[in-house]
Formats: C-alpha cells, structure tokens, sequence
C-alpha cells in the first residue's frame, strides 16, 4: 500500500472512530466518593468496570464519571446544571451517603434528589434515571436510619425511574470489601458493586 493509501486510509479511520464517538449515548454517573473511587484508582472503580463491560459486548455507550469526594445532595443540586452542559442518555444518581454521615435533615435530602432529577428531566426528557438509594448509619438512631431509607423508595415512587434500593449492597460491614475507614469500597468491593449495578443497567443499554 503506497503513502497516499496508506495516508487516506489514516484520515478515513480517524473520522470513522470520531464519529462513532460522537454517536455514542452517554451514561452519566454523579455521585460523591462512592461514584468517585475514593481511596483507588479511578479505572478500578465501578463506573470504570461498567465501561469495560459495555466495551467487551461492542456496545455503543461512553461512561462519563461525575463522581466528587465530599459531595452531598445540596451540592450535587448546586453541581448538576453544569453536568447537564453535555448530552446524557442515562443519568445515575448515587448521592446522599454524606447526607446520612452529617445527619442532615432526611427531608431536605429528598428535596435535593428530586431537584436533581427534575433538572435532568428539563433537559433531556427522553433520558432514563438510574436512582441508587443509600443507608445512613446506625449511629444516627433508628428512627433517622429508617426515615433516611423511606426517601429513595418514596423518590422512586414519585418519578419514573430504575431504582436499586442499596448501592452497597454486598459490600457494606465487611471489612475485606471497604478501606480503613469502613465507608469506601476496595477494588474488591468495586467489582462487586458494579457486577450488582450492571443488573439494573443492562436491560436500559
């Protein structure tokens, strides 16, 4: 294959691949330190494992990691009109767990969940919001902890969305699955975080 071949092939290719980029539908995961892969590297966490099982079956979706350490609702709610810059096809929202760690209001976090999502609505109407809830902990007293949990399940009542009710299921309280800290997943827990995950995304793709 001569030069101009070869040439013309490189530049075809390229505009090929660009294109098919362009084309791709967009899953967006925002979320705080969960979502962001606290404490590993980035590629190990969830949202990285969801791209490599969308890549392995030649499915035509990019994952887009919104994660941010620290994150809560209000800021999640303050955060998402510049997100929302971008085309979004899938919306995960995995926000909340610093709510419960603060002891804020349960209330008040519902109303910052559902802010998010009416504004994901507003633009991209046509988009599917994957809704994963969160469990505060025991020390804040049972009756926080059970109303913390009612907020998700009465959100996913209230909006047209695919709910996974914990989304840390298999994975929180057990130490071979978290950091020092007992909150972050190891690379471990990620794996199977995401392999539950996957089973709400799936039937979506």
């Amino acid at each position: 294959m001569n030069k101009l071949k070869v040439t013309t092939f490189l530049i075809a290719f390229f505009f090929s691949a660009t294109a098919a980029a362009q084309d791709a539908k967009t899953i967006l995961f925002f979320g705080d330190s969960i979502t962001a892969g606290y404490g590993i590297d980035e590629e190990d966490a969830f949202p990285a494992r969801i791209q490599a099982k969308i890549d392995s079956l030649n499915m035509n979706y990019r994952v887009v990691n919104a994660g941010l350490s620290g994150e809560t609702s209000a800021g999640g709610l303050r955060r998402v009109d510049w997100i929302l810059q971008q085309h979004v096809d899938i919306f995960v929202l995995e926000l909340g767990g610093n709510d419960g760690l603060r002891g804020i209001n349960p209330e008040s976090t519902k109303e910052n969940l559902a802010g998010i999502m009416d504004k994901v609505i507003e633009n991209y109407p046509d988009a599917v919001i994957v809704l994963t809830g969160m469990e505060a902990p025991p020390n804040m007293g049972s009756d926080y902890t059970e109303r913390f949990r009612q907020i998700y399940a009465e959100l996913n009542n209230q909006y047209d969305v695919t709910f996974m009710p914990f989304i840390l299921e298999r994975v929180a309280g057990d130490p071979d699955l978290n950091l020092a800290d007992g909150i972050h997943p190891t690379e471990e827990g990620h794996k199977i975080v995401a392999n539950h995950l996957w089973d709400y995304l799936k039937p979506l793709l």
